[in-house]
């Protein structure tokens, strides 16, 4: 039996099994780290004390509209379907009542304009599927793309990813596929594939989103990924304080070994794969690579020196390919729609979607994907709602610490691989923070080389110490005791430091001082002679 008609055996049978909750009402709580804090686990146990035989409960990740959170979505058997945003527990209790009677909901004021406004592939059906269900997640076509992998050969997969033009999503940007060439034409066995979901970093929150919403995914994601390097085991690499993002993770991978997706002779197709799940290290430089693999074997959260690459010389010296949820989750789009469908999205050399974590000053934070060339503005204004009512926008903080902060004028940017502009701002794994007037734009900058000279491990001498100095030196012209030789000492330790140290977190961090000094010219003047 080939893999495709294996696949489709499993299909049946989860379809079938989903049968019994047919002509019922399908009442979805979408429950992620961002509506647990306003009580969705309360609308969940208000649901499971209530609710009667003619409806069935089901639990979702949130759909990226965290502002509406507790949403809840009710489907009538017919198939029509409510959206309801901000439900407290007394409100479940209200729409128990009404589905005991046969009613559905009345719709409430929804405001849709977030959704509607973007381009899902990495994100497609998140907060509609049940991120507890492998039957659903087959019902629905989950694993086909994989499937569909198994069908050709290696070389086969990684051609089309290559046409497909995707690369990673983590911040580097490098071509995802090459990476899986490289591994595969590497000496050396076993090879190993990790799925980087440290994502340490304030105001990122994308791969804990997909992990919660859409665990099978990235099960699926890191197959494809794992079949095509040839890889023999797969871990699952989560930050530490991500314990939803893991519990839905450790239910899809057994559920998965379960059904024979995971394990020996997969699907009949002779292709055999591990995976298990691992906990972070902690702390933001353990998103970096060879850091990532230094806390998996042990030693001290630091970086390797490159070359070799992890390619070719990664966990326990073998051949390993990483690459993020996020990068994972768009491969069964490309494996069944195909490349050229994946490639159609965004422009070239940039290809697809990416995933920002908008949040800070913005009337809708939350989770937004754009094809590739979508303004900033576009994301900030119509999607996200702009400022709440009252508000002034001072400043955008994009990329996370690594990267910097733009003024409101440069809102015509576009959201593209790298860099953002030349003075040091880079997309990175795609955080937006919109800042407003309560918040000085020297006091975010300064946050930020502060947070980086924190997280330095210490290991070269050019972020060990570079980076406090850096702060220091903010704070003496911040304070109105800098002199010129402090801005000039500020400047060259912002070169140096990025150019001089041994991975990206001190090769980044003079990017918030330099696109500072450059949109926001004067904040920071010396006030005294030398």
């Amino acid at each position: 039996m080939t893999a495709q008609a294996s696949y489709e055996r499993l299909r049946e049978a989860a379809t079938d099994r989903l049968s019994a909750h047919a002509g019922k009402f399908r009442v979805s709580v979408q429950v992620g780290h961002c509506s647990t804090s306003v009580g969705a686990e309360d609308v969940v146990e208000s649901f499971r004390g209530d609710l009667l035989d003619n409806s069935h409960l089901v639990i979702t990740g949130c759909d990226g509209a965290c502002f509406d959170a507790p949403v809840v979505t009710v489907t009538d058997p017919g198939g029509s379907s409510v959206r309801l945003p901000r439900v407290d527990f007394d409100t479940a209790i209200r729409i128990s009542t009404m589905l005991e009677g046969g009613a559905v909901p009345l719709r409430y004021e929804d405001d849709t304009a977030f959704l509607s406004g973007q381009t899902r592939v990495a994100l497609q059906s998140i907060g509609e599927i049940d991120a507890e269900s492998i039957d659903e997640n087959l019902s629905l076509g989950g694993y086909s793309g994989f499937a569909a992998a198994l069908s050709e050969t290696a070389e086969s997969v990684i051609a089309q990813v290559k046409e497909s033009g995707l690369r990673g999503r983590g911040g580097a940007y490098f071509p995802a596929a090459l990476k899986w060439e490289g591994a595969r034409k590497a000496a050396g066995e076993p090879r190993y594939l990790i799925v980087n979901s440290e994502e340490g970093e304030p105001g990122l929150f994308k791969d804990r989103h997909i992990m919660e919403g859409l665990p099978h995914r990235v099960i699926e994601g890191s197959l494809i990924a794992a079949y095509a390097a040839g890889a023999e085991t797969i871990f699952i690499y989560i930050n530490a304080e991500a314990d939803l993002s893991a519990a839905r993770m450790e239910k899809a991978l057994a559920d998965a070994m379960a059904l024979g997706l995971v394990g020996d002779d997969i699907l009949g197709s002779g292709w055999a794969v591990n995976m298990e799940i691992r906990r972070g290290a902690g702390g933001y430089v353990c998103g970096e690579e060879t850091t990532l693999l230094n806390t998996m074997e042990g030693y001290r959260r630091e970086p390797r020196l490159r070359p070799p690459f992890p390619t070719e010389s990664g966990y326990l010296g073998r051949p390993t390919v990483i690459n993020n949820a996020e990068t994972l989750s768009n491969l069964p789009f490309i494996m069944t729609a195909g490349s050229e469908a994946f490639a159609a999205i965004g422009v070239k050399n940039a290809s697809g979607t990416k995933v920002m974590s908008l949040s800070g000053a913005v009337t809708r934070p939350g989770l937004v994907e754009v094809p590739f060339s979508t303004p900033l503005r576009e994301i900030f204004m119509d999607i996200g709602g702009g400022l709440p009512p009252g508000r002034t926008l001072t400043a955008l903080g994009v990329g996370g610490p690594s990267s910097g902060l733009l003024p409101p004028s440069a809102l015509d940017i576009e959201v593209m691989p790298g860099m953002l502009h030349e003075s040091g701002v880079m997309l990175g794994a795609g955080g937006l923070v919109a800042l407003d007037g309560s918040i000085d734009p020297v006091e975010a900058m300064r946050a930020l080389a502060a947070y980086n000279a924190d997280e330095s491990c210490g290991k070269c001498t050019p972020c060990r110490e570079g980076t406090p100095r850096m702060v220091e030196a903010i704070d003496r012209l911040a304070s109105g005791n800098g002199s010129q030789s402090d801005l000039d000492e500020l400047t060259l330790l912002a070169e140096v430091v990025g150019s001089a140290s041994l991975c990206g977190l001190g090769q980044a961090a003079g990017g918030p001082i330099t696109s500072f000094l450059h949109f926001f010219p004067g904040a920071l003047s010396a006030s005294k002679d030398d």
